[in-house]
Order: structure tokens, then C-alpha cells, then sequence
């Protein structure tokens, strides 16, 4: 019976972190170098937990690690496209802009970001960076736990449980006092045509680039 009910919660686990989306995504070495991007300032780890509206359940995890250079640890996630530099499960050259299109992608009519900031040191960005880089991409529905596993291996945050639930992660990391904002939108739930828009722009101008270059 215990048996059952192992995995009954592993099942139920899975169905309800379908948000999560397998990437295998990779990029060579050049690609990612060129994409690097340092945003500078305090070193800190931000973690976005995406909420249904309807229910209240987690339907998604993700890290942003701002350290020698700031990355989004997205596993699973599909926050990707030509112009995005995402290899394994991590997402490279986090500007402001790209930041910004990050929050807004997940947030919508259906689901809402919370936005926890956590100030660290410069050594706990790095580790967190190296991990996350060195990690590749990990199953649909493992989001949460892969988040948990690189934050409980940083010390200092050996109290992290490991988790499937996005809510659970988030309660914990609540107790590290980070800054918390949420981020509510209402536009369609399908945010895809956004993020294709987005990279028709940014194609359009890397091709530009390269042009005038030559």
C-alpha cells in the first residue's frame, strides 16, 4: 500500500506541474560566449514560482542567478526561440529587456509570477551559476526539484527541501527574507505569438548587425 501511494503522489505530481516543458537545447561554446551578458551590482538569486489563478497551484519553477554573468536557470521551460541563447536548461544574456520579456512570458490571464530577490554573496552567485551551467537539462515535471536540488547544494541553504511542488520551494526560499513582488497580466493565455514577435525583432536586427559589419 505504502508503494502505492509513492506513487500515486509522483503521478499526481507530474500532472500537476504540466507547465514544465522538456528542452534539450544546446549551443556551441561561441554562441554562448557572445550571448553573455553582466548585469553588474549586488550578486543575487531571484526565484520565479508561476501560480495558476484559478487554483492557487504551482505550475512553474525557474532560478535567475546574477553572477559573473546573469542567466536564467529555466528547466523544462519553454522560454526559447532563435534569437534566445539557451543551451541545456539555461538561458543566457538576461538583460533588462530580456528579463522583463521573461517575467511577462509566463505572466497571464491564467497564471501569475512571484518574484522572490535574494541578495548573496559574489562566491554563492558563482557556485550557483557553475551548477546550474553544469546541470543539462533535466525531465518535464521535475522543475521545482532540480531548482531545489542546485539551491539546497549552495551553502547556506541546506534547509531547501527537496521538492516537485513550486509552492513548496517558494515557502521555503520565504524563509531566507528575500524581496517579494508578484506579477499579475490579463492579456491571452497563449503567449507564444509575444515571444515570436520578439524574435522576428531581434533576428531582424542581429542580421542587421551583421550586415553592416561586413
Amino acid at each position: 500500500m505504502g508503494s502505492f501511494f509513492r506513487i500515486a503522489a509522483v503521478l499526481l505530481a507530474a500532472f500537476v506541474l504540466a507547465g514544465c516543458e522538456v528542452s534539450k537545447e544546446t549551443r556551441t561554446a561561441e554562441e554562448i560566449q557572445a550571448a553573455a551578458y553582466v548585469h553588474g551590482g549586488q550578486p543575487s538569486l531571484t526565484l520565479y514560482t508561476m501560480v495558476s489563478n484559478d487554483t492557487g497551484a504551482g505550475a512553474h519553477t525557474s532560478l535567475l542567478i546574477n553572477a559573473s554573468q546573469r542567466v536564467v536557470w529555466d528547466p523544462a521551460g519553454s522560454f526559447r526561440a532563435e534569437s534566445i541563447v539557451a543551451s541545456g536548461d539555461v538561458v543566457y544574456g538576461m538583460t533588462p529587456q530580456m528579463v522583463d520579456l521573461y517575467t511577462r512570458f509566463h505572466a497571464r490571464e491564467t497564471y501569475h509570477v512571484i518574484i522572490q530577490e535574494l541578495p548573496v554573496s559574489a562566491e554563492i552567485a558563482e557556485m550557483a551559476l557553475r551548477k546550474a551551467m553544469s546541470n543539462g537539462a533535466v525531465p518535464q515535471a521535475t522543475c521545482a526539484l532540480s531548482t531545489s536540488a542546485i539551491l539546497r547544494s549552495l551553502p547556506g541553504f541546506e534547509g531547501i527541501p527537496s521538492t516537485y511542488y513550486p509552492n513548496k520551494l517558494y515557502e521555503a526560499f520565504r524563509a531566507y527574507g528575500p524581496t517579494e513582488r508578484e506579477l499579475f497580466e490579463y492579456d491571452a493565455d497563449d503567449k507564444t505569438k509575444v515571444l515570436a514577435e520578439y524574435n522576428e525583432q531581434l533576428v531582424a536586427q542581429q542580421r542587421a548587425a551583421r550586415a553592416a559589419a561586413n
